[in-house]
């Protein structure tokens, strides 16, 4: 680090700054746009990282406009302009616009990074790790490079490249976005895939469209698929009648972790999940057994003691046929849950694997942007 400090205030109006983080990647300056939810930017240059807090998720005007402020009060206060510009995959997002039109202003490139390659990039950058990583990428949504939803990613990083090793059974989402808001639709699709349609509108008989949803479900292409972890907590969340309906975000993960974490420890349910030969993590086996649980306590504890237990076999599996030098990267918003990222890193640590998580940034997308600049810069250096 150069040993220069950023003090906040000096930025303008409804623009935070966070103290610098190491950044040991030594290439030309970097501003990263970062996500569309909790957006948050970063300006890597000379040995250190700048991020500022989150300016908010970026679907209302007020937020994409400070987001506007905040990548010119990053340029003012470190007196560096950036030699590139990073941004989120998803060319349509305020960020993404953003990125391109600053570049080309500066006449400098515009380099897109995947979200789920950031997220385990953010973490590499912390801990100035080098080497390849397997990493975990759990969160609720962000583009694929096939044009897909992603959040359920098993990755294999090697600094600027990646390599998709496998990822969550994708699960269809009726109503698109709404599906998101409502974890009763989740576990609709659950049933669904299980041929068990037909008590999607018994068990959700106080929802008006649950009569309906499983001739949608049956629609090919009305109902876009996704491979996100957070969409399974919905999914369990439904499915034990926790939370049918979200009034704010991550109500339904964050009442099954408080469930589980009143219950206790349980054993995790055998055979209840399947790895194929491509490396998908098929969870339907442990959602069907929710759908039949009277206890939701129970049920929340087995789905975290499980799911600890699948994730930590499916790792296992990968590392045996990809080089891993540098551990397993814990990244994504899903690592909020303590029940998932003690469980799961102890059960690493305890068979002699390397774990690295997030030190001072968020898991999720307020850290993102790091990430991303992370990339960009390694991309550059290495000129790939």
């Amino acid at each position: 680090m150069s040993g220069r400090t950023v003090v906040q205030g000096e930025a303008p109006a409804g623009v935070e700054l966070r103290q610098p983080v190491p950044f040991a990647c030594r290439a030309p300056a970097v501003l990263a746009f970062g996500a569309y939810f909790k957006n948050a930017l970063c300006l890597a240059h000379d040995g250190q990282a700048v991020l500022t807090e989150t300016v908010g998720d970026l679907d209302t005007p007020g937020a994409c406009a400070l987001a506007e402020v905040a990548a010119e009060a990053l340029q003012q206060v470190t007196g560096c302009r950036p030699q590139a510009i990073a941004h989120d995959l998803h060319p349509d997002f305020h960020s993404s616009r953003l990125a391109v039109a600053l570049a080309a202003e500066l006449g400098v490139p515009a380099i897109p990074v995947q979200h789920h390659h950031a997220h385990v990039a953010a973490v590499l950058a912390e801990h100035g790790e080098t080497r390849p990583v397997l990493g975990f990428a759990l969160d609720g949504v962000g583009l694929g490079t096939d044009g897909r939803a992603w959040g359920g990613e098993l990755l294999w990083v090697d600094g600027p490249r990646f390599e998709r090793l496998g990822h969550l059974r994708e699960l269809p989402l009726p109503g698109g976005d709404r599906a998101a808001r409502e974890p009763w639709r989740m576990a609709a699709a659950v049933l669904h895939l299980a041929g068990r349609g037909d008590e999607i509108a018994v068990r959700f008989k106080h929802q008006p469209a649950a009569a309906m949803l499983d001739a949608l479900l049956g629609r090919e292409g009305l109902c876009p698929p996704t491979s996100s972890l957070g969409r399974w907590f919905d999914a369990a969340a439904g499915l034990l009648g926790i939370c049918e309906v979200m009034r704010f975000e991550a109500e339904a993960a964050i009442a099954l972790e408080r469930l589980a974490a009143e219950y206790g420890a349980v054993a995790p349910e055998p055979d209840a999940w399947t790895i194929d030969a491509e490396g998908r993590l098929d969870l339907l086996p442990l959602a069907l057994r929710l759908a039949d649980e009277p206890d939701a306590a129970r049920g929340a504890a087995r789905f975290h003691a499980t799911l600890v237990a699948a994730l930590a076999d499916w790792v296992r599996r990968a590392a045996a046929k990809a080089p891993a030098e540098g551990g397993v990267v814990f990244s994504g918003g899903c690592f909020h849950n303590r029940i998932l990222a003690t469980g799961l890193g102890r059960t690493l640590r305890e068979a002699g694997v390397t774990v690295l998580e997030t030190r001072h940034i968020s898991p999720g997308d307020a850290g993102l942007a790091l990430g991303q600049a992370w990339v960009a810069a390694r991309r550059m250096t290495e000129g790939v």
